[in-house]
C-alpha cells in the first residue's frame, strides 16, 4: 500500500500552507476561489482522502488562534498597551492570542517556531520587529499578516499584509513650527531615522517646518544615525559632547530619546525648559514626571490595539482583498517642556 497523501503533501505541491489547504477543503472563509480551485484539484489528483482529524485542535471556542510576533521581549508599557487591547478585543471572538518572540536580528540559523508554520496560528500581528533581513523572513510566512511600521529599508508596498503606520510628518512638522514661531529657531533632532519608518517621517515633517519659514537648518545640531537599542544615554551623551553650541531645543524621534536627553541636561545643569526646550513622540506613561511636562504626540495605544486586532480579523476574512495602508493620527500634548 502506498503512502497516504496528507494535507502537507497538497500543500507542498500547491505552494500554500496546511491551514490554507485545510481552509479551501474545508470550504472555510479566508481563502480565494483560485486557491481554493488549485488545492481542490490538487487533492483530487493525489488521491487524498480526509480523516476528519487533520488540523489539530487549538484553544477556544472559535478553534482560531493568533500570534503576535515581537522582536523584544521586555517590550515598554506602550508596547504592552497594544498587545493587551488587541488580547481583549480578540477574546472577544473567542479567539486566542499567542507571543511569538523572533530574535532582534536575523541569523541564518534561525528557524520559526512550528506554530508559525503548521497551521496552528491563522494569522499574526507583527510589532516592534525593525530588522530588515527578519521582517523579509516575516513576509514570506504564508498566513494573514498585519504589520505595525516598517523598517526605513522597506517600502510598505513591498509587504505581503496589511500595514499601520503612525503619523508623523505633519504632526512633527506643527509642532516643530510651534517652537519655532516661539522665536527658538536654533533647534536640532534626534532620532534614528534608519531605524523605522515612522522615524524617518518624523524628521520630515522636522524638516518642512524649517523649509516652510525659510530657515536654515544646522546639521551638526542633529543626531540622526543609529542610536542602537541599549545605550541610547551613551549615543546621545557622546553627540551632545560634541556640540560646541547649545541649540535652544531639541525635537526627538520619541519620549524615549527624550527622557535620556533630558537626563543628561540635568546632569549637566541644563535647564529644561528655561535654557532649551524639548519635545518627543508617543505619550510613554512611565518615565517619571514626564506625564502632562514633556510635550509629545500621544498615540492612543488602546485604540491602536483593537484597532490592529480588527485589522487581522479582516485580512484572515478576506485574503484574496487589496492590502491596505493605513496612517494614525494622534493628537498633539503640548506640556511644559517647550514653554520656556
Amino acid at each position: 500500500m502506498g503512502k497516504k497523501t496528507t494535507m502537507q503533501d497538497i500543500a507542498d505541491a500547491v505552494g500554500v500552507s496546511r491551514v490554507t489547504v485545510w481552509k479551501a477543503l474545508k470550504n472555510h472563509q479566508g481563502v480565494s476561489e483560485r486557491v481554493r480551485l488549485q488545492v481542490r484539484k490538487a487533492a483530487q489528483e493525489m488521491g487524498y482522502i480526509s480523516s476528519g482529524q487533520e488540523l489539530p485542535a487549538v484553544q477556544g471556542s472559535s478553534g482560531r488562534t493568533v500570534s503576535v510576533i515581537v522582536s523584544r521581549p521586555e517590550s515598554s508599557v506602550f508596547w504592552t498597551s497594544i498587545i493587551h487591547r488587541a488580547a481583549k478585543e480578540l477574546a472577544k471572538q473567542q479567539i486566542n492570542l499567542l507571543y511569538t518572540y523572533v530574535p532582534f536580528s536575523y541569523k541564518d540559523e534561525y528557524r520559526f517556531p512550528a506554530l508559525l508554520t503548521d497551521g496552528t496560528v491563522s494569522g499574526a500581528i507583527i510589532l516592534n520587529v525593525y530588522d530588515k533581513e527578519m521582517l523579509h523572513l516575516i513576509d514570506t510566512l504564508d498566513i494573514p499578516k498585519v504589520y505595525l511600521d516598517t523598517v526605513t529599508a522597506i517600502s510598505p508596498f513591498e509587504l505581503h499584509g496589511d500595514v499601520f503606520l503612525l503619523e508623523g510628518y505633519e504632526s512633527v512638522k506643527r509642532l516643530t513650527g510651534s517652537i519655532l514661531d516661539s522665536g527658538r529657531t536654533q533647534l536640532g533632532f534626534i532620532g534614528d531615522i534608519g531605524y523605522a519608518r515612522t522615524n524617518h517621517d518624523r524628521y520630515a515633517g522636522f524638516l518642512a517646518a524649517f523649509s516652510e519659514r525659510k530657515l536654515p537648518i544646522k546639521q551638526e545640531y542633529c543626531l540622526t544615525s543609529s542610536l542602537g537599542v541599549h545605550d541610547y544615554y551613551g549615543r546621545i551623551a557622546d553627540f551632545m559632547e560634541k556640540c560646541q553650541k547649545m541649540p535652544q531645543g531639541f525635537v526627538c524621534a520619541s519620549d524615549d530619546v527624550a527622557f535620556f536627553l533630558c537626563q543628561y541636561l540635568k546632569e549637566k545643569g541644563i535647564r529644561v525648559p528655561e535654557d532649551i526646550v524639548i519635545s518627543g513622540y508617543d505619550g510613554f506613561p512611565e518615565y517619571e514626571n514626564s506625564t502632562d511636562f514633556l510635550t509629545t504626540v500621544v498615540v492612543q495605544t488602546s485604540q491602536l490595539g483593537k484597532r490592529l486586532a480588527r485589522q487581522l480579523q479582516y485580512r484572515i476574512e478576506n485574503s484574496d482583498a487589496a492590502y491596505e495602508l493605513t496612517y494614525i493620527n494622534s493628537p498633539i500634548r503640548y506640556g511644559a517642556s517647550t514653554k520656556g
